[in-house]
C-alpha cells in the first residue's frame, strides 16, 4: 500500500525530506558562523552532530516497522536518504572530533582510539558505516546480489556501538542516551524472529 499522497504533491515530498534532513546541519553550522555555539564550541558541534547520527540511523530502522504497522510501503522510499544522512552526521561528529578537537595530533588520536573504550566503540561504529554508506547504491545493490543485504545488517552493530558509545561517553544525567538504548532494544526485538528465521536458514 502507497501512502495517499495526490500525485502533484507526491514529487515535492522528497525534496522536502531532503531538507528537512538537512536543517540540523544547517543550524549548526549558522550558529558556528554566529558564534552562538555557547562556551564550548567544539563540544556543541561534537554532541550536535553525534546526536543527530544516532538520531537518523534509529529514525532509518524504524522505517521497516512503520511499513508493517501502517501498511504503507512508502515508508522505504527514504530509508536509503535517511541511512546516509546517518553517515552523513556520523562522519561530521568524526571530523570535528580529528580536526578541531584533537587538531590532527596524531600522537594523541591513535592512543585515544586504543585507550579510552567510548572512543574506541565509536570509532569503530564510524568504520561500520563507511562500507553501508559506500555501497547504497542501486549498481552495488545489484553488483553484489545477496551479500548486500549481509553486508547491510552491520547498521545493526553500528547502532548498538552508537548507543554504547553515548552511554559511555555521558557521566552524570544518563537519560537521553537510556532513551535511544530503549528505542534500539525495542527495533531490535521487532527484527529478532526474523533474524532468527534468517540463521535457521543459513545453518
Amino acid at each position: 500500500m502507497v501512502l495517499p499522497l495526490s500525485g502533484s504533491w507526491r514529487w515535492l515530498f522528497k525534496p522536502l525530506v531532503f531538507l528537512l534532513c538537512l536543517l540540523p546541519a544547517l543550524r549548526l553550522a549558522w550558529l558556528a558562523y554566529s558564534d552562538a555555539l555557547g562556551a564550548d564550541p567544539i563540544e556543541a558541534l561534537l554532541h550536535g552532530s553525534g546526536d543527530w547520527a544516532l538520531r537518523f540511523l534509529l529514525i532509518t530502522l524504524a522505517l521497516s516497522p512503520l511499513r508493517q504497522w501502517t501498511g504503507w510501503g512508502f515508508w522505504l522510499k527514504y530509508r536509503r536518504m535517511l541511512g546516509l544522512y546517518a553517515y552523513f552526521y556520523a562522519l561530521g561528529h568524526f571530523l570535528v572530533w580529528l580536526l578541531l578537537d584533537q587538531a590532527l595530533m596524531w600522537e594523541t588520536i591513535v592512543p585515544d582510539i586504543v585507550k579510552r573504550p567510548y572512543i574506541t566503540v565509536g570509532f569503530t561504529a564510524m568504520l561500520l558505516l563507511t562500507p553501508l554508506a559506500l555501497t547504497s547504491t542501486k549498481r552495488m545493490m545489484r553488483r553484489l546480489g545477496r551479500r548486500w543485504k549481509r553486508l547491510h545488517r552491520l547498521v545493526y552493530v553500528a547502532a548498538t556501538l552508537g548507543v554504547i558509545h553515548f552511554l559511555w561517553l555521558v557521566k552524570a544525567d544518563l537519560r537521553e542516551p537510556l532513551i535511544y538504548a530503549a528505542i534500539l532494544v525495542a527495533l531490535m526485538a521487532w527484527r529478532l524472529p526474523r533474524l532468527c528465521q534468517i540463521r535457521i536458514n543459513l545453518a
